[in-house]
């Protein structure tokens, strides 16, 4: 059975050559002339990578700062007692508590984005794993979200920080930004996301580690990106 698309999807089609590989700046300068849906987009590179997401050692995972924001309000929680507990709130978090919130996210609060914790936290935190894991939202030290620094990553989540993860299929999918960005910004921050992407290849992944990446908004057909310039090969 066909996919019914719109005429406003179809009309975008029509301007992208579905073959073509853009550069990159090339493929955001395209981007922004296809036409706009009646909301903000939010806007993702895709990337297709030479690892074997079955293997522990070729995990890719990280979080890179955004020049300038992803355009997102994000709601910080964030596990934690005494000067931690103060500093969170201060720097803005929206939920900060410990016990409280490990019962109230037990009974089925989800209404937030972000979880932050302490390492003294985490002992009780795991027990939520079965919760948050599923929704990627189980603090974890590689992406910045254990620390005892709790007002920095608030800011820093605040800020237009963003978490990448390899899944199952070998592929790793970061929103970037809004389709309301200037070329410029989408530019500038794209190219903090392809940096981040490279700089996270495992020491074990062998042969060419970024296969393709693809460039779309979340109502536009995907713009292939041309990936020979920063893929890396051994």
């Amino acid at each position: 059975m066909a996919t019914h698309r719109s005429k406003r999807y179809r009309a975008a089609a029509e301007k992208v050559e579905g073959a073509k590989a853009y550069p990159f700046a090339e493929a955001i300068a395209l981007l922004k002339t296809l036409p706009a849906a009646k909301f903000d987009q939010t806007v993702t590179l895709s990337f297709r990578l030479g690892v074997d997401p079955k293997q522990s050692d070729q995990m890719v995972r990280g979080t890179t700062p955004l020049p300038h924001g992803s355009g997102k309000t994000v709601r910080v929680l964030v596990f934690a007692q005494g000067q931690a507990a103060d500093a969170a709130r201060e720097a803005g978090a929206e939920f900060v508590g410990f016990e409280d919130l490990i019962k109230k996210i037990q009974e089925g609060f989800q209404d937030f984005d972000v979880a932050v914790a302490t390492p003294g936290a985490m002992s009780e935190v795991r027990k939520l794993g079965k919760v948050l894991g599923p929704r990627g939202l189980m603090p974890n030290p590689k992406t910045g979200t254990v620390t005892e620094d709790t007002a920095k990553a608030v800011k820093e989540v605040k800020a237009g920080r963003v978490e990448f993860k390899l899944d199952k299929n070998g592929n790793v999918a970061v929103p970037f930004g809004k389709f309301s960005f200037s070329e410029a910004a989408l530019v500038e921050n794209g190219s903090a996301v392809i940096d981040a992407i490279i700089k996270s290849r495992p020491s074990s992944a062998k042969g060419t580690f970024v296969h393709n990446v693809t460039l779309a908004a979340s109502q536009t057909p995907g713009i292939k990106v041309d990936a020979s310039s920063f893929s890396k090969t051994v």
